[in-house]
């Protein structure tokens, strides 16, 4: 990879609103870490757990089915309860996989209002550690819930996992409001001296080609989800409850039998299509928002990208394309199947690799920066 066209002395200037150490590196270099971690965690996800986490569901509501005709109460108490297993096993990784993007974006939110933020640089750096602590304890306690249980825990209906992920809350939310208040103080008129500002000042090609682009992509999802919510939702919900109908009361006028009468399996697999397509509208809807936001506010950090011009340009075009192509593929997963999910993952994997590249880049300034400003030191 080549080396930026940053002069040495032009990347000192630049470190002036980027200092050594800082406050505003780690919620940079934390988030978009926060933010490639969830990324690649969802993509796991979503290959190896989520088809067959939905296909276990499917097999038990059936099971239940065939339960409720040979009239056994246990054994549909059973498979209901194996379904909500699997609902939270599924709802456990969904959420570790968001709270991990989320905490990236709000990391990377408040390092570019830092400069707003009217607290002392060491204040600053303790919120950003106890941010970012939060941020990682969060999503770690949500994902071992399933696995923790209640063994051991002081509380008859919240297990360790719980206790952990709410204190990771506790310390983001404690965070959040240190800054918060920096931010009022400010408002208030206190002044904070600070140098100027090339995150805020500076706009390159790739920093006005991913902020115009994410603006697209929001766009997008905004008009999809409108769609889906005039078009699709409210049937959604009425098809549900009539399918759920359908298959109690099928299985319970048709009582015996080693199989399943036609209207129940026709019911099975018609709420399992529905299930399917309300998840990929929605998936669709959040992803393409998700990437335009990483878009818009990556179009920031753009003078820290430590790489030539050529490098920080694709990877810019190469975040807007992972970013499109994820969402839509995701979109045509009920038509094309497996071949969809794949170009889906594949838009994913693209995304990440642009995400990563840009965290590379950062790096490479930090290091860079800290020693331009060491010579010039010296030299005086």
């Amino acid at each position: 990879m080549a080396l930026a066209d940053h002069t040495i002395a032009g990347v000192a200037q630049d470190a002036a609103s980027f200092p050594a150490l800082s406050a505003r590196r780690l919620l940079v270099a934390g988030g978009m870490a926060l933010f490639l971690c969830g990324t690649i965690f969802g993509d796991i996800f979503a290959v190896f757990i989520l088809h067959p986490n939905a296909g276990r569901v499917g097999q038990a509501l059936a099971a239940a089915a065939m339960a409720v005709r040979a009239k056994d109460v246990a054994g549909v108490l059973q498979n209901f309860n194996a379904i909500g297993g699997f609902l939270e096993n599924r709802g456990t990784k969904v959420d570790a996989h968001l709270h991990m993007i989320v905490f990236g974006y709000l990391a990377m939110l408040i390092a570019i209002v830092l400069p707003h933020v009217h607290l002392s640089e060491a204040v600053k750096k303790r919120l950003a550690v106890l941010l970012i602590t939060g941020a990682v304890v969060l999503p770690v306690g949500v994902f071992a819930i399933p696995y923790v249980g209640l063994a051991y825990s002081p509380l008859q209906s919240i297990g360790w996992a719980s206790i952990i992920a709410d204190t990771g809350g506790f310390l983001v939310i404690l965070a959040g409001a240190g800054f918060l208040a920096g931010l009022f103080r400010r408002a208030s008129g206190i002044n904070a001296v600070t140098a100027e500002d090339q995150m805020l000042g500076g706009r390159s090609w790739c920093g006005r080609l991913l902020m115009a682009g994410g603006m697209v992509l929001i766009l997008a999802g905004f008009v999809q989800g409108v769609w889906y919510a005039a078009v699709d939702l409210d049937a959604h919900e009425k098809l549900d409850h009539t399918l759920l109908e359908t298959i109690a009361q099928s299985a319970a006028l048709d009582p015996g039998g080693a199989e399943l009468p036609a209207s129940t399996v026709a019911a099975l697999n018609g709420y399992g299509y529905l299930q399917a397509d309300h998840a990929v509208k929605i998936a669709a809807h959040s992803h393409i928002i998700e990437f335009g936001l990483l878009a818009m506010m990556a179009g920031f950090f753009q003078p820290y990208v430590f790489l030539s011009d050529r490098w920080r340009r694709r990877w810019a075009v190469l975040l807007l394309a992972g970013g499109a192509i994820l969402p839509i593929f995701v979109l045509l997963e009920l038509r094309w199947g497996l071949v969809a999910g794949g170009i889906a993952d594949a838009g994913g994997a693209l995304a990440i690799l642009a995400l990563f590249g840009m965290l590379t880049g950062i790096l490479r300034f930090t290091g860079k920066a800290d020693s331009s400003v060491r010579a010039a030191g010296g030299r005086r």
